[in-house]
């Protein structure tokens, strides 16, 4: 039998600081652990992680790869892309439960995104994530983000229990109700995130 394929963790750092959602990310990471590879004994981040003396006060991303056990720690400045445009893209057979380390899946979709900068990824007729990011919706009242995303992202954690944002299975047919959206993960947090229409950003 094979093994797993191996995730990883994309972790914020920010003025040489890491992000208030390291206790998410390793949460998520000895959950994965745990399921894929049926170990216990939990990998501490907070003591695992160590910021390099070469690393600047701007935004980096800290790439924690892993399977049983970490594997490797790799750190890159962030680039942001900021995203106008997305379009509708189904796919009734997506799994992406785990952050995997291949991404092949989500990148056949995102390759169909025409002229716009990226999907909204469509299951069962229900709306999920972007191709790198979740998703939130307004209604005029309160954000609602999709009950059935493909991957629960550390940002959509912290703000589901800060009750930032509220879940709810949203549907193709729903998108009307909703006039505007919001796209973050852990290196976008709720506050950085741009505010876009929903009438010009679904395509």
């Amino acid at each position: 039998m094979n093994p797993p394929p191996l995730c990883f963790e994309t972790i914020c750092v920010q003025k040489r600081q890491f992000s208030n959602l390291l206790s998410y990310h390793e949460a998520r990471l000895n959950r994965t652990r745990a399921v894929l590879w049926n170990v216990s004994d939990p990998v501490d981040l907070f003591s695992v992680l160590t910021i390099p003396e070469d690393i600047g006060p701007e935004k980096y991303k800290c790439r924690v790869t892993y399977g049983a056990e970490v594997v490797s720690i790799e750190w890159e400045k962030y680039q942001f892309r900021p995203i106008q445009s997305l379009r509708l893209v189904e796919d009734n057979s997506i799994d992406y439960a785990f952050k995997y380390k291949n991404r092949e899946a989500l990148n056949v979709l995102h390759a169909q995104r025409g002229d716009c900068d990226d999907v909204l990824i469509v299951k069962n007729g229900l709306i999920t994530d972007t191709s790198y990011a979740n998703v939130a919706f307004f209604d005029g009242t309160a954000w609602y983000t999709p009950f059935q995303s493909l991957l629960p992202g550390a940002q959509r954690a912290f703000l589901l229990n800060s009750g930032v944002v509220v879940p709810k299975e949203i549907r193709v047919g729903d998108l009307p109700g909703y006039c505007a959206v919001k796209l973050f993960n852990a290196m976008v947090s709720w506050e950085e995130s741009h505010l876009l229409s929903s009438n010009c950003l679904l395509k």
